[in-house]
């Protein structure tokens, strides 16, 4: 996987939750097979992850919070009906989306639908981050939580996973304030530049060989891993 944003190297500020996700969604590809449905694909970010895929088909959803452009999107869902008939892919993968979507009960109900019986369901969602694609963010969830959502709306739990912990999450938000808060606020753009060359990969360094010495306490974490099942 190429794409630096979503396999960051020291540099980039949010080197944590990615690298967490990428490694994450790595561990748990193999349980998308056949005709997988990406909701929510964007660029398709993750796609070369999974190799026991048939079909690879992505759907998104308008919004004035992000920017579609470049983006590799077969179909679009209107926020009611996904635009596929019943029992149609055997796996869906989604990551990042969960926390986008006002209606998530009647969303999961959709997603049931279009999967297979005995399919899988493969999503991510963060848990320690600043709002984004604004207006469009409506919740952070527990585990807890979205296990009541997917056995409510047909699913049986597979696997309940977190990526980060108690102190990686607090230093992912330190590099979040002084990439997106604290060095807008320099006078000049080079020395934004600068300020961000020079400090990132020293903080990323820093933070992971700490994250090998304290202890990290799993109730503050970045990201919830979820596979599910739909019942048959």
């Amino acid at each position: 996987m190429k794409d630096p944003e979503f396999n960051p190297s020291l540099f980039h500020p949010y080197y944590f939750t990615r690298k967490g996700l990428l490694k994450k969604i790595t561990q748990y590809s193999s349980h998308m097979t056949g005709d997988v449905l990406d909701f929510g694909c964007g660029t398709k970010p993750y796609q070369s992850l999974f190799t026991k895929a048939d079909s690879y088909v992505g759907v998104d959803f308008e919004n004035e919070g992000h920017s579609h452009k470049n983006e590799q999107i077969e179909y679009y869902y209107d926020g009611k009906t996904l635009p596929f008939n019943k029992d149609t892919f055997d796996s869906i993968f989604s990551s990042e989306v969960f926390e986008h979507v006002f209606n998530l009960d009647e969303m999961m109900l959709e997603l049931n639908r279009v999967l297979k019986p005995g399919g899988k369901i493969l999503i991510t969602c963060p848990f320690v981050w600043p709002e984004h694609e604004i207006p469009n963010d409506y919740a952070r969830y527990t585990q807890f939580a979205l296990k009541s959502k997917f056995e409510k709306n047909g699913f049986d739990i597979v696997v309940i996973d977190k990526s980060g912990n108690f102190f990686t999450a607090i230093w992912q938000m330190q590099q979040v304030y002084l990439s997106d808060v604290f060095f807008p606020k320099l006078t000049f753009p080079i020395l934004i530049k600068i300020a961000k060359f020079i400090a990132m990969p020293i903080l990323t360094i820093t933070g992971i060989v700490l994250s090998k010495i304290f202890p990290g306490k799993k109730y503050l974490y970045l990201n919830n891993i979820i596979i599910a099942e739909k019942r048959n």
